[in-house]
């Protein structure tokens, strides 16, 4: 597989003495800590200890227990061959400070997915714990028999310091150009004491395929002047005076615009990089070109709050450079979950520096990784956007489509997380955008980013995505159809952040209308009169557009009209002298779209567009205004009213004839009523109004009565009902204008049930 992979166990598990019996050793000038402590900017000097992890059990264990340690914050388990790997498991917890508490056990990668060619160790992944004062680690090998625990196993413990970023961090990175091509002097070096002794089993070193080469500086290792891969390990004491930041030569062509805009970068200087741990100049890729950008994530815990991100930065470019022996932290970028972006390894953030973070296409390839383990939890929009930004810009300088693939030369033999495997040589199709999985063995950028990749290419290539109108506000939705008699604003939303998006457009029937910004989610827009199309257009930083589905919005001023005059009469039902049974019925009609009608005096109540009348009640005695007032779905308006007295006209009032009995009873309009069962026998009413209707008392026993209405017999009307009624208006009659008119009710005798009970009648007047 071109680089070999040793796996030196089965079953492995270390133990180590207990407080004083834990062997540390720093990796920093005790003398000089934490040069910008303070909360300064400045550069921030790490502290690295270091505890040995002897093995047990046949080298299949090792476990270490330290109740006591000086406080850390970011750990990892290195061992002594960079090309070996640990396919067991590795977990450890940690203390925190002042309340003695335990953290869960976290899990570590085995395999850094080291790409640095001159590595000094191999290691896990580190992982990020919070500040703590004790940690427990327990590491056990592979399941295989002929697995074992690679040699010189050692827990490593950062403690990056603090500093406080400086307002000129948040500017995009700015790398100086030295004034001549020769290399930063290098150092006095103090070699770093193995705790565990030197290593007795040291890989393989001829040129055997399947064994580790010497690898060539084209494919993955940075082409910079005096670049001599030593084993000697990197110096861990800063020089008394710190070089400059080495950076592009001053004969490299500057570097190419991008189609895209560059994002906010946070310097090294902002995260508080001490640029005396890495003298080395940068590399760049051979062919001054990126194809692809490998997405990462950091694998530890994502516990991390976002003010303390750059003390994780910084805890990574450590255990990179420090305890794995890189010339430098490994990605490029590096995004913390609050969406920061920090300028990774040194070099200038718009030149194809060379990483080591994609073993075998480091050499083409630029790297971004997003601080935490996305393995079971899905990175937020707020980093994946920011990997988007940083993608778009990248990839963006060299022509490369974030949507497309590249053809990228392995450096190296390898294999991908899926299985796939290749030579060294090899051309292999990858997305622009890829997964480290897809080039190296290994989990990462864990599966719940993973599966991200295709939001993150669609959100880097454009155009946007998911745009849609989500409403009209100052119009009304009928069916599909919206309308309006005024000025509208339009709300949209869309997947695709605002952050990549540079400008929205409101179009009016094809045409803009109005212009708004990539952040915006509305716009106004006043229509003329008649029916329009309305669209929105959203610009991508790439350039791209997308129109949104058109919303068809009726803009009319006319008002809605009342085609039938509102009309009161009088209904059946039960009377009583505070609600007597009364219907209104109209007609109204809009050229657009009728809305609805709204009853507003003497009482409130709002109908649909379809209903043209309403049982309600009034007040015997008492005249009533009845207002109605029309809505279109324009908001227009159109009223109209009606007015009405109900009278009460009691059975004591009445011309009668024939012989009737008085009764009295609670349930009686004033306690009393008439009852008779002589055939023949009548009352008579005379009233002017334009409705009038009948009031009667019913049971399984009552009669029937004829009904005329000035002299003509126009009803026979029986009383007979199953359920006792009282105050009932069984017959009504309503005309179309008031005048004078003679209600007659005359006993038609039924056999079995003559009797007849009545309250009298109740009229309506205008």
């Amino acid at each position: 597989m071109g680089r070999p992979r040793y796996v030196w166990g089965t079953a492995a598990v270390v133990t180590a003495g207990i407080a004083g019996g834990l062997v540390l050793s720093s990796g920093s000038d005790q003398s000089g800590r934490n040069a910008a402590s303070d909360g300064k900017p400045g550069p921030v000097r790490s502290e690295t200890r270091t505890a040995a992890l002897p093995t047990t059990d046949h080298g299949t264990k090792a476990t270490l227990k330290q109740q006591r340690t000086e406080p850390f914050s970011l750990l990892g388990i290195t061992w002594t061959d960079p090309a070996a790997t640990i396919t067991g498991t590795i977990e450890a917890r940690t203390r925190a400070p002042g309340t003695g508490q335990w953290s869960n056990w976290l899990r570590l990668d085995g395999d850094s997915g080291a790409g640095e060619a001159a590595a000094r160790r191999g290691g896990s992944e580190p992982a990020w714990v919070g500040p703590s004062d004790g940690v427990e680690v327990r590491v056990t090998a592979g399941r295989h028999t002929s697995d074992r625990l690679p040699t010189g196993l050692r827990l490593d413990m950062i403690d990056p310091g603090k500093s406080a970023l400086v307002n000129s961090a948040m500017q995009p990175a700015v790398f100086n150009l030295p004034a001549t091509d020769e290399p930063s002097p290098s150092p006095a070096s103090t070699d770093e004491a193995e705790p565990d002794g030197p290593s007795t089993q040291e890989p393989p070193t001829v040129d055997d395929p399947t064994t580790e080469p010497t690898e060539p500086k084209a494919p993955d290792e940075p082409t910079t002047p005096s670049q001599t891969p030593s084993s000697s390990p990197t110096p861990e004491t800063p020089p008394a005076s710190p070089s400059p930041n080495p950076s592009p030569s001053a004969t490299r062509p500057p570097a190419p615009p991008s189609t895209a805009p560059r994002p906010l970068i946070v310097t090294r200087a902002g995260w508080g990089a001490d640029e005396s741990i890495t003298p080395e100049e940068p590399g760049y890729l051979p062919g001054g070109k990126i194809k692809s950008v490998v997405v990462h994530h950091t694998a530890e815990s994502n516990n991390y709050t976002c003010t303390e991100a750059p003390a994780v930065v910084r805890g990574i470019y450590a255990y990179h450079v420090k305890q794995l022996g890189w010339k430098d932290v490994g990605y490029n970028f590096l995004v913390d979950k609050c969406g920061t972006i920090y300028e990774g390894r040194k070099g200038g953030v718009d030149q194809p520096v060379m990483g080591a973070h994609a073993y075998g296409f480091n050499h083409e390839t630029t790297g971004i990784s997003i601080l935490g383990t996305y393995t079971t939890a899905a990175p937020n929009d707020a980093a994946l956007t920011s990997v988007a930004k940083i993608a778009a810009w990248k990839l963006g300088q060299y022509g490369v489509d974030p949507a497309g693939t590249a053809i990228l030369t392995a450096g190296d033999s390898g294999r991908s997380y899926a299985g796939k495997t290749w030579t060294k040589g090899a051309k292999l199709s990858l997305p622009a955008i890829l997964g480290h999985r897809d080039s190296y063995n290994t989990q990462c950028p864990g599966d719940q980013l993973y599966a991200k990749l295709p939001t993150a290419r669609a959100w880097t290539a454009g155009p946007v995505i998911g745009l849609a109108i989500k409403s009209v506000t100052g119009a009304n939705l009928a069916g599909t159809t919206y309308y309006t008699n005024a000025a509208i604003t339009v709300n949209w939303s869309a997947s695709t952040p605002s952050a990549l998006i540079t400008k929205y457009e409101l179009l009016v029937d094809g045409k803009p209308m109005a212009t708004a910004a990539g952040t915006a989610t509305s716009a106004k827009a006043t229509l003329a009169l008649g029916s329009h199309q309305v669209q929105v257009r959203a610009t991508h930083q790439s350039g791209k557009t997308t129109t949104s589905a058109a919303a068809t919005v009726v803009a009319e001023t006319t008002a809605p009209t009342f085609t039938t005059k509102p009309n009161l009469a009088l209904r059946t039902g039960t009377v009583n002298t505070t609600a007597v049974p009364v219907k209104l019925s109209w007609k109204a009609s809009d050229n657009a779209a009728l809305k609805e009608v709204r009853l507003t005096t003497p009482t409130t109540a709002t109908y649909g567009p379809t209903t043209t009348s309403a049982d309600l009640t009034a007040k015997s005695g008492a005249a009533s205004t009845w207002s109605l007032t029309a809505y279109d779905q324009a908001g227009n308006t159109g009223k109209a009213t009606v007015s009405g007295t109900p009278v009460i006209v009691r059975e004591t009032a009445a011309a009668k004839t024939g012989t009737w009995t008085s009764k009295s009873s609670a349930s009686y309009l004033s306690g009393t009523s008439y009852t008779s069962s002589t055939k023949d026998a009548s009352l008579s009413w005379t009233f002017t109004g334009n409705s009038v209707a009948w009031i009667v008392s019913r049971t399984s026993n009552s009669g029937q009565a004829y009904v005329y209405v000035d002299g003509t017999k126009t009803a026979t009307v029986d009383l007979k009902s199953a359920t006792t009624k009282y105050r009932d208006a069984i017959w009504t009659k309503t005309w179309s204008t008031s005048a004078k008119h003679t209600i007659k009710i005359v006993i038609v005798g039924t056999a079995g049930r003559p009797a007849v009970t009545t309250n009298g009648i109740v009229y309506l007047r205008p």
